[in-house]
């Protein structure tokens, strides 16, 4: 099945639309767990992240 521009754009613009509509009536929840959603960014960045390109002397990964 292929979708179409329009209807990425619309089940974007309905994701948008019902996430906002969560946080504002959760938002006490939200709140809440956003330090554990830190804790777990956290390794993903340094997972994700790489280095870029940039050399560190004697390092061997």
């Amino acid at each position: 099945m292929r979708f179409t521009r329009p209807a990425i754009l619309a089940a974007a613009s309905l994701a948008v639309i019902v996430l906002f509509y969560m946080l504002r009536e959760h938002w006490a929840h939200a709140l809440g767990l956003l330090p554990y959603a830190i804790l777990l960014l956290c390794p993903l960045m340094h997972l994700f992240h790489g280095s870029h390109g940039h050399q560190h002397p004697g390092w061997k990964p």
